[in-house]
């Protein structure tokens, strides 16, 4: 592959504390893979694995925005080394479109540090190695208070002549190997111009762990032995970092560190801190608490703790199990220089990176909705910069975000003071999409039903959450009926809005509509604005107020109901008062009342005029009318059933007077007159000794009446009888045989019917004409069928 120039922007680099730090930006390797190479001075390139990083003093991770970060132990594997001061390295980046990294472009990076204030011993605990260096003119034996290197003195005879060699103790017992056979396991042992070193991987079989101050420390004991003539050289090269330590609230992350070390530190009682610093990435933060960060120590603990969501660390959104929430990450190190009486100086550097568990957050819907400009105003958030919005369904009608504010939605961001930001929806209360529902009195309650499509973190996860936001204002003003009558009905006018879509109309227990309306015979009518109903005075569903002698108060009730609840709003009434000369009223409860007009010739005496029960007289009454009140089970009155009526029938009858003492009527002018009179109830309507049974499902409990004047021998023939009248009906056309007058006639209809109606009166000035005549099946006169016999005479 060729070499080319670095792209401006691509790497920074730094060293920190005798480490190379390098970082590429991302936004340079999007759809891009890449390789490092490290330039081995003698051998050439070497490309960079787990096992060569370990090994080597390496490490390549990833910081909290994903850039790529390469670090590298000035004492690494192919570092170059001027008099442990100055120290260079040589890296190649390479970069292709294709993972298997052919067409590779290679970009040659090198990096300097110099670093000549080295302490007697340093450890550095990386991520996935620990190295120790000491200075080889420090006395690894000093006194015997090392009882641990005393004990290992008999091996020391076995060291090869000018050859290091390792010797591992651990609870398992000890473990000598030549440098060239720890490098197979995993070590990386050399010596300097004035230093050696022993760089080792955690958790290798040499290695244990064991927990001080509350921390697992995972440690390796080791000597370095090194032998030439009379000179006996052993160090100590024992290195222990911690692996754990994190712990985490809500709000913060806590780091904590033992302060003293016993493996490290043998005599504590000369045990002294001499500097603490800490760091983020690869910089010294000289003032932690400028940043809310909180270090502090103790006699046994080092302690960092950061809020969560601080700077220097990352916040990043996440999805677990489909909840939404954050990690935090924050790139820590920690450095620790102090002295005890074995060691002059003593620099202890840990570098951490902590990320938190995933947090949930829930969103929140905030309905900042302005019911005066009838819109809906919907904030959805918190969220962090990494989370887009794609997609939205409003009444569960998706839309992408282009087709949503074609359709008049107004979507937007918003931030907010904590960092984090929201998204804006407003909606009018009047889009198709919005859900309405008529409530309370007057009052719609609108509800915007909102699904939104998130799109969350670098790995564009979807998220998808739901909110239903309502607002109920009162935005429906109720109908008011205008009423009035003229001679014969009432009116009620209703403004059609909202009919049927809010409210209906309820006569009684049942629907208004143009059936029942027909039924009843009302008349509707409906113009642009109004319904305009006409309901005769004696039309079912009409109350009647006051009765009296030629007066009618009348009043008719509509009830405006919700379509939904079937709740009574209000109720629209009618009621005026009617002059009328006869007419006949059947209430609910069975009472019957009557105005009859009685027209003979000559007159009658209408306060001589009575029910069956001779004792039920007129209320009221003048030269030509009779009132009469009186209930269904007083005055005489029969009940018959006819179908699924039930029939109560009285008469109103005048008889002639007679003269005291005399067998035969006196000579007179008056007439024999009845007037027979039928009220008509529904079975399942009628009052049945004094209780009203009512099913919904019927019309109104009204009955209805019906007046027929009769004479007394005509009871299945319904023929009108004036004065003194008398009908036959013939068995032929001879006239010499005649039907008894109670007998039923049963005749086809194609037969005639031969009828002789005789006025029995003589008197000169009276003239008999036969007007109508008909048949009908029943007792009911205007029942039907009906067939005609006469007609207009």
């Amino acid at each position: 592959s060729a070499l080319y120039v670095l792209p401006p922007g691509f790497v920074e680099s730094s060293c920190r504390s005798r480490i190379f730090w390098m970082k590429l930006n991302k936004l340079l390797l999007q759809g891009k893979f890449f390789q490092l190479e490290i330039n081995d001075p003698y051998a050439g390139p070497v490309l960079l694995d787990e096992k060569l990083a370990s090994r080597c003093g390496y490490v390549l991770s990833e910081d909290m925005w994903g850039n790529p970060v390469f670090r590298a132990s000035v004492l690494g594997c192919h570092v170059a080394n001027e008099a442990d001061e100055l120290f260079s390295l040589t890296v190649n980046i390479k970069i292709s479109s294709f993972s298997s990294m052919r067409a590779a472009v290679t970009y040659t990076y090198p990096m300097y540090c110099s670093y000549s204030s080295w302490a007697s011993r340093e450890i550095v605990c990386e991520e996935n190695y620990m190295e120790v260096s000491v200075k080889t003119d420090v006395p690894a034996v000093s006194n015997d208070y090392t009882v641990a290197w005393m004990s290992a003195l008999p091996e020391t005879q076995n060291v090869a002549y000018q050859l290091w060699q390792l010797m591992f103790v651990s609870p398992s017992g000890r473990k000598r190997i030549m440098v060239s056979d720890a490098a197979k396991l995993g070590y990386s042992f050399n010596n300097t111009l004035s230093r050696v070193y022993l760089r080792a991987p955690y958790h290798s079989n040499e290695s244990h762990v064991s927990v001080v101050s509350g921390v697992n420390m995972n440690m390796v004991t080791s000597t370095s032995m090194y032998r030439q003539r009379w000179l006996l050289l052993l160090i100590d090269t024992t290195v222990s970092c911690p692996v754990d330590g994190i712990s985490f609230t809500d709000t913060t992350l806590t780091w904590t560190v033992p302060s003293v070390i016993p493996t490290l530190v043998v005599q504590e009682s000369t045990f002294l801190s001499k500097n603490i610093l800490m760091g983020v990435d690869d910089q010294v933060i000289v003032h932690p608490e400028e940043k809310n960060y909180l270090l502090e120590h103790n006699e046994t603990h080092i302690r960092i703790t950061i809020p969560i969501g601080a700077e220097g660390g990352k916040l990043k959104s996440s999805i677990s199990g489909g909840v939404y929430g954050v990690i935090y990450s924050i790139d820590l190190f920690l450095e620790h220089t102090w002295t005890d009486a074995d060691w002059q100086t003593t620099k202890y550097t840990v570098i951490k990176s902590i990320t938190t568990p995933f947090m949930p957050q829930i969103p929140t819907v905030i309905n900042n909705t302005l019911p005066e400009e009838r819109l809906f105003n919907v904030a959805f958030g918190h969220f962090l910069s990494d989370v887009s919005l794609v997609a939205i369904a409003i009444g569960n009608v998706p839309f992408t975000l282009r087709e949503a504010q074609h359709q008049g939605f107004k979507i937007y961001e918003t931030l907010f003071s904590n960092r984090t930001k929201g998204f804006i929806l407003e909606v009018s209360f009047d889009d198709p999409y919005v859900l309405k529902e008529y409530v309370n009195r007057n009052e719609t309650k609108y509800t915007l039903l909102v699904n939104y499509t998130m799109s969350v973190g670098p790995e564009t996860t979807l998220y998808y959450h739901s909110a239903e936001v309502e607002c109920v204002i009162a935005d429906i003003e109720l109908p008011e009926a205008v009423g009035y009558c003229d001679e014969e009905n009432l009116y009620l006018a209703i403004p059609t809005f909202g009919l049927h879509q809010y409210w209906n109309l309820y006569l009684h227990n049942k629907l208004l509509n143009r059936h029942v309306a027909l039924t009843n015979g009302y008349l509707a009518v409906t113009n642009s604005t109004h319904l305009i109903l006409q309901i005769p005075l004696f039309a079912v569903g009409v109350i009647y107020e006051e009765v009296s002698f030629q007066k009618i108060k009348a009043r008719f009730d509509v009830a405006l109901r919700k379509v939904r609840t079937m709740e009574t709003l209000q109720m629209f009434s009618v009621s005026c008062s009617f002059n009328s000369s006869a007419f006949i009223i059947c209430h609910p409860d069975g009472t019957i009342m009557i105005s009859a007009q009685m027209k003979t010739v000559p007159a009658i005496d209408m306060s001589k005029t009575k029910l069956r029960d001779s004792s039920c007289k007129p209320r009221e009454y003048n030269e030509g009318h009779a009132f009469f009140k009186f209930h269904v089970t007083t005055c005489g009155t029969s009940v018959r059933f006819e179908g699924d009526h039930i029939i109560y029938e009285n008469e109103i009858s005048y008889e002639k007077e007679t003269l005291p003492g005399q067998s035969i009527p006196t000579i007179t002018r008056d007439p024999d007159y009845r007037l027979t009179v039928l009220c008509y109830y529904r079975a399942k309507e009628t009052l049945v000794l004094g209780a009203f049974a009512s099913d919904p499902s019927t019309s109104p409990p009204f009955g209805s009446g019906t007046m027929v004047p009769r004479s007394n021998i005509a009871v299945y023939r319904r023929i009108r009888q004036a004065l003194n009248v008398v009908s036959r009906v013939s068995k032929d056309e001879s006239f010499v045989e005649f039907y008894e007058p109670n007998m039923a006639i049963l005749k086809r209809p194609v037969e005639p019917v031969f009828l002789e109606v005789e006025l029995k009166d003589e008197s000169p000035s009276i003239e008999l004409y036969l007007e109508n005549c008909w048949v009908t099946r029943s007792l009911d006169f205007n029942s039907t069928p009906r067939w005609n016999i006469t007609v207009d005479g």
